[in-house]
């Protein structure tokens, strides 16, 4: 089977010659450059034979066009950090207007997905990272965008408006340039964050929109639900067709969700950072002093064994440390042979 074949194969419910399997990282020694963080990215699925690319743009690239202010290092080892808010005021939510697709950071952030996709394999899939609008809003806002939420709502709903016009707009000139579909993720389906009332207010209508654009339109979608103590039962309804969490570090297990959803996960991989501040805080098995190949290929085969082997692709659970040896990522890949 080809890459692509392989995908599609479980996607659609029917047997692979064997599991799909991709790895990703912030590449944040190129991640300022569009067609240097694709040729990265491009380099290292095809070093260790991954099955697609989840393109991995600065968390933040969103921030910079509506007035954040970020701290930038281009080391391998300190991702951007937001350095300060781009939306403080009331007036701020009120004042900010959706951009197009090709404006600042997210025009670089097009042009890297334009790069990926040129670069890679025609067989190789290759997905674009969009966050769901309250995400964004948080990244730009911080705190203030939960205590307006209950002090000015309507300043909420119109910044999250604009974010998803603009969010729209960009996943729309990605399928232009030929992406197989969208790693859509959200850091606000917590119930560490929000309740169920405030999610169906402020986040549900926004996500429904952007999903609604690539819907149909793109044929590999996954849902990234980012934290601790996640909303997942709301999440599994979202019409999309992967899910990915924090498997290993969080409920539910992959055997537990089987029992909740017959969707694809992609998962079984302890990859999965905690953020503290502007910092990610790494919890990897791959990156422990006394990882090796083979307690590499043990987990994996661990995390197989939970659902059969049925219905899952293996992956980060979010995304991978840096510090992770190439033994250990390519102990990945060979975990799902035969």
């Amino acid at each position: 089977m080809t890459k692509e074949e392989r995908v599609r194969a479980v996607l659609a419910g029917q047997e692979a010659d064997r599991i799909p399997v991709s790895v990703w990282m912030h590449l944040s020694e190129y991640d300022q450059d569009p067609r240097s963080l694709a040729e990265a990215m491009v380099a290292m699925n095809k070093k260790f034979d991954y099955d697609f690319i989840k393109m991995m743009p600065f968390g933040a690239y969103m921030v910079p066009d509506w007035g954040g202010k970020l701290d930038i290092y281009c080391d391998k080892y300190k991702e951007v950090e937001i350095a300060d808010a781009g939306l403080k005021t009331v007036e701020d939510f009120y004042a900010i207007e959706p951009l197009p697709p090709v404006y600042g950071t997210w025009g670089k952030t097009l042009q890297m997905a334009q790069w990926t996709v040129k670069l890679a394999d025609a067989d190789t899939p290759c997905l674009q990272t969009v966050f769901s609008p309250a995400s964004s809003l948080k990244k730009l806002a911080g705190a203030k965008m939960l205590s307006l939420m209950v002090e000015e709502p309507e300043a909420v709903h119109h910044a999250l408006q604009v974010i998803t016009e603009t969010t729209v707009n960009f996943v729309k000139a990605n399928i232009d340039a030929g992406v197989s579909g969208f790693f859509f993720a959200t850091q606000c389906a917590t119930y560490d964050l929000l309740n169920d009332v405030t999610f169906a207010e402020f986040v549900k209508p926004y996500d429904m929109q952007v999903i609604n654009a690539f819907k149909g339109k793109t044929w590999f979608n996954v849902c990234h639900i980012h934290g601790k103590n996640i909303m997942f039962d709301t999440m599994m309804k979202y019409p999309i067709d992967v899910l990915n969490w924090h498997d290993r570090q969080t409920g539910p297990t992959l055997r537990e969700a089987r029992k909740k959803t017959d969707k694809v996960f992609l998962g079984g991989l302890r990859e999965g950072p905690e953020i503290v501040g502007s910092h990610l805080v790494y919890d990897s098995i791959m990156a422990k002093e006394d990882a090796t190949p083979e307690s590499i290929r043990a987990h994996i085969r661990e995390a197989i064994d939970m659902v059969g082997g049925k219905g899952l692709m293996i992956g980060p659970g979010c995304v991978a440390d840096p510090r992770a040896s190439d033994e250990c990522l390519m102990a990945v890949r060979k975990a799902v042979e035969a």
